[in-house]
């Protein structure tokens, strides 16, 4: 039988290292040292500091921000996680020169510094400038909505936040009064008295704070040309309900505008916002000036600079302001598939991808069996009873929208409400309604008109075709390789340094792929 040398795994060993000989070149950790080293001012983060005189020595912002970025290049985003590395790991130990920072302090610094990364983000674009990695030919621009630290159930208008108090405080008086049935029984009931008393603190800590919440907060209005109230939330009220493929969330939508040569991100912004409409004209703003200030490019839309994004971004009123800037822009609204000749065996080969109404709902009389005269904005109802406007609008598409509803009692003596109505029981009850109808007019030219004009030609397609492949790879990088799933921090400023922190791992990963980082 051969014979081999011993080895074994679980032994300790003094090597002595050159912690300048582990990060080799052409590495992530290269380039990040090299970066860090010698081309990004820190002296951002240095305002906090308070230890010039006296006080203990801290540890300085360049170790924590290697040890950070490279912890989110591998997928570490435990803090605790990164403490342990910086312990046993030798790259960790190269970057950070053997300190190992307290995980609280990690966890500290990723949510303390956010206009301090924003000024590190910018410095490690203008590097991708000058090694040539930014073609400003075509910016392709979408949001990923992840989770925050907040939970949904925490949400709720004014109203229903009051009304969850008013639960709360009925329950808390059912707990109290148990408490006290027990404290008059006998001493072996200590155990059902001890959950009482705990089941009354826990519901009290949830009143006051929904109470607090209500004395100090003003409701939060949505936007549009005529904002709504929103729901809040009691524990990050920047955050919002969002609609995903996997369901609703209370979370921030990480906003990337990316550039098509090389896939760099040149802006990434944070928005606690469900809709993605509202986010183009600060995104396209902050483009803009960045790009001066860097002296990067003064004028890029002016330079024909072409911008893509998806549907979620169309609407009349980005529309106007694309077209009135002169922004070369291709932004389809959701009906481009339907027009486009490819598509229109799609249903047939695929199916629906909704369903036009609800399984098990009845069908109604049509809104086409209803007289309107747009001119007077009045509507007659089959039987000649005049409906009431209920609203007036304009669509994404800028069209004018009009809703008319039946008055109560027209609707409740009506003959045939079993036929106009889908639950003919709701015009008997006192808060119910009459039926609801909308109509959607065409107003004429609208900058809507003009999108499509240009989304539907050879060129827009073959333009719009490239969004995809330019956005969408940088959102799986973050979010798969990354591990990026949801937002740790809560507030706007802290959850957007945090995406900046990842945004900047995705950057200097180009840099270390086709950038010359220390090779002159």
């Amino acid at each position: 039988m051969p014979k081999f040398k011993p080895y074994d795994y679980n032994q300790d060993a003094m090597v002595v290292i050159n912690f300048a000989e582990q990060i080799q070149p052409g590495t992530f950790e290269f380039t990040l040292h090299h970066l860090i080293e010698n081309h990004i001012d820190l002296s951002a983060f240095y305002d906090k500091y308070n230890n010039d005189e006296g006080g203990r020595k801290a540890y300085d912002p360049a170790v924590l921000l290697k040890i950070i970025l490279f912890a989110y290049s591998k997928g570490i985003t435990s803090s605790r996680e990164i403490q342990w590395q910086c312990e046993h790991n030798i790259i960790f130990k190269a970057l950070s020169c053997d300190s190992v920072p307290h995980f609280t302090l990690i966890a500290s610094f990723v949510s303390s510094y956010p206009d301090a990364i924003e000024a590190v983000f910018e410095e490690v674009l203008l590097v991708c400038d000058q090694q040539g990695l930014l073609g400003l030919e075509l910016l392709a621009i979408d949001g990923c909505k992840m989770s925050s630290n907040a939970a949904k159930e925490h949400s709720g208008t004014f109203d229903e936040l009051a009304q969850k108090s008013a639960k709360l405080r009925k329950q808390i008086q059912h707990h109290i009064k148990e408490h006290q049935r027990l404290d008059a029984r006998k001493p072996n009931e200590k155990a059902r008295k001890q959950r009482a008393e705990q089941a009354t603190n826990t519901l009290f800590e949830q009143y006051k704070r929904i109470n607090d919440f209500l004395k100090t907060a003003a409701p939060r209005m949505g936007q549009g040309q005529r904002p709504k109230e929103v729901k809040s939330n009691i524990t990050d009220n920047q955050s919002a309900k969002m609609l995903t493929s996997k369901g609703t969330i209370q979370g921030y939508n990480g906003v990337a505008s990316v550039d098509k040569k090389n896939q760099i991100i040149v802006d990434a912004q944070a928005f606690g916002e469900g809709q993605e409409h509202h986010t183009l004209k600060p995104v396209l703003g902050r483009v803009e000036s960045r790009f001066k200030r860097l002296n990067i490019n003064a004028s890029i839309y002016g330079k024909g600079l072409i911008i893509t994004a998806d549907t979620g971004f169309a609407n009349e009123a980005n529309n106007e302001f694309l077209k009135k800037n002169r922004i070369n822009a291709y932004i389809p609204d959701n009906q481009f598939r339907q027009r486009d000749p490819k598509f229109k065996d799609q249903k047939a080969k695929y199916g629906k991808r909704h369903r036009d109404t609800v399984k098990g709902q009845k069908s109604v009389i049509p809104a086409s069996e209803f007289t309107l005269n747009v001119t007077k904005k009045t509507c007659h109802c089959p039987t000649g009873n005049e409906m009431w406007l209920h609203s007036e609008g304009t669509t994404t598409g800028g069209k004018l929208k009009l809703s008319f509803e039946g008055k109560l009692t027209d609707c409740r003596h009506c003959p045939i409400k079993t036929d106009c109505m889908r639950n003919p029981a709701s015009a008997n009850t006192r808060h119910g309604h009459g039926r609801q109808v909308a109509f959607t007019i065409d107003s004429g030219k609208t900058a809507t008109d003009w999108m499509k004009k240009r989304v539907d030609s050879a060129k827009g397609k073959l333009i719009y075709s490239h969004r995809m492949s330019v956005v969408e790879p940088v959102f799986g990088n973050i979010g798969t390789n990354k591990g990026l799933n949801r937002f740790s921090l809560r507030g706007k400023n802290k959850v957007q340094g945090q995406w900046q922190l990842y945004c900047l791992v995705h950057n200097i990963e180009k840099l270390a792929r086709y950038g010359r980082i220390g090779l002159h």
